[in-house]
């Protein structure tokens, strides 16, 4: 069977054809990664401070198409357009953040203090060379800056691979980056069937992998970089099952409020979304009425329309998938609270998925245990602290968990939050907060949520290596 050459955007909301993309040749995508090697050694001997005044240049540029992106990505992969300014300020948040930690973060370290008479020694920061970005549909500017700007800024070449369900927004990204000043080479966008990815991923000239995708396609990312020759280092950013603990003297009126959306923004469809609840028995009740009456109000609709903060989801197969998981709940034992016919947009061979609240749940149940990204949750009753905790960390995912109480106005509630922070097995602990990226912190995760870091000090770290510089000082 022949590969395909092409691949064509599908909008969400009207399952119409949106962008075609034609797949480079063999010969053409050696020669793309050939010029970003090349063009790589030229830009890490451009100073960082330019670098960095680059990065800055590439920000103003990116605002100047802030009126245009909206509609665009909407368009593209089905959020509401009133919630996408939102992914462009944090995506602007962040790049500002790690172009203002850059020159520490890649500054030489000195050993100066510890040197010996007659030594001297210190270890730079040196960019890897060519790093691949595979990026996802679902946050693509968001998710993107993470390895990107900092990858550029720290000395490397840049190949954006870009989901075929949002090819506009790396467009888009590298058009802002080679209009503030960087070399067209050292940032290219490639749109590649899976076949051609592979092909770059064991590519001699590319030198480190950041993937953000599914589990499936970590795999698939990881064991291509095995099979490559020599060792290639790669970054998998991958699903999560993100748990929220509410206990017993939660401010429920706050609480409720935040974890419907943590749930279901965007759809659902976030790696570090809430997908499963568990709730002190004490509060079990009032917090599951509170929870219906407020999902009970999203507008589910078209995409476009500013009224509408609920989307479809990407495709049709997903929103199939997506059904067939609470079917599969229900008929195991779980209880739906939203009535099928209370979003009557919400239809079979749609792309469109009514919001779903179910009880009744337990760790039998796929819907507790794999990865819905969707607009699905399942609310558990718990007796303790310890039974919350043995039911987040049961799980193959650990990207982030969320506890919500009232720790600011008690003693005994913050022990138990920071003795649960010690316990749980994620790679970040949210208080009274969920579904959040914090550029100052690492953005990382365990088991089958992915391995490596970005954002922080450490994520320039993972697109750098150390080089260790050790001199004798000749002395007459």
């Amino acid at each position: 069977m022949s590969s395909p050459l092409s691949q064509t955007t599908i909008t969400p909301h009207t399952q119409q054809p949106l962008v075609t993309r034609q797949y480079p040749s063999v010969a053409e995508l050696d020669a793309a990664i050939r010029k970003a090697s090349d063009a790589q050694k030229q830009w890490a001997a451009v100073r960082l401070d330019e670098r960095i005044s680059i990065g800055t240049k590439f920000m103003d540029e990116f605002r100047k198409m802030g009126e245009e992106i909206p509609m665009e990505l909407t368009i593209q992969m089905g959020r509401p357009v009133s919630q996408v300014p939102g992914e462009v300020r944090g995506f602007l948040d962040r790049a500002d953040y790690m172009l203002r930690i850059a020159s520490s973060s890649l500054q030489d370290i000195s050993l100066a203090d510890t040197d010996k008479p007659g030594f001297k020694r210190y270890i730079k920061r040196v960019p890897l060379g060519v790093v691949l970005v595979i990026a996802p549909w679902n946050f693509p500017y968001l998710v993107s800056i993470n390895s990107v700007l900092p990858a550029i800024v720290a000395g490397n070449a840049v190949l954006l691979k870009p989901s075929p369900q949002t090819p506009l927004t790396a467009e888009r990204f590298a058009a802002a980056l080679i209009l503030a000043g960087v070399p067209k080479d050292v940032i290219q966008v490639l749109h590649l069937s899976p076949s051609l990815t592979t092909h770059v991923v064991q590519h001699p000239s590319v030198d480190f992998v950041s993937f953000t995708g599914s589990v499936s396609g970590g795999h698939a990312v990881e064991k291509a970089a095995v099979d490559a020759p020599g060792f290639k280092g790669v970054a998998l950013e991958l699903g999560g099952k993100d748990p929220a603990y509410v206990r017993g003297d939660a401010d429920l009126d706050y609480t409720v409020a935040e974890l419907v959306d943590g749930a279901y923004f965007n759809s659902g469809q976030s790696c570090c979304a809430v997908e499963r609840i568990y709730v002190h028995e004490s509060v079990f009740d009032s917090f599951v009425t509170r929870f219906v009456d407020i999902v009970k109000k999203y507008k589910l609709g078209d995409p476009t329309l500013p009224v509408t903060n609920l989307g479809p989801v990407v495709s049709v197969a997903s929103a199939e998938r997506i059904r067939k998981q609470v079917s599969d709940a229900v008929n195991a034992g779980a209880k739906a609270l939203i009535p099928e016919d209370f979003f009557p947009v919400a239809k079979a061979g749609t792309a469109y998925v009514a919001p779903q609240v179910l009880i009744n749940v337990n760790h039998s149940m796929d819907v507790m245990m794999e990865e819905s990204f969707g607009p699905v949750v399942g609310i558990q009753k718990v007796s303790s602290d310890g039974e919350a905790v043995r039911l987040m960390n049961d799980s193959p995912y650990g990207l982030t968990a969320s506890i919500w109480t009232n720790a600011a106005d008690s003693v005994e509630s913050e022990s138990a939050f920071l003795e649960m922070v010690d316990q749980l097995n994620t790679g970040t602990v949210f208080l009274n907060r969920c579904d959040y990226l914090d550029p100052a912190l690492a953005w990382t995760g365990v088991k089958d949520s992915g391995r490596g870091v970005s954002l922080s000090k450490f994520g320039y770290d993972q697109l750098t290596r150390a080089k260790s510089v050790h001199m004798k000082i000749k002395t007459s």
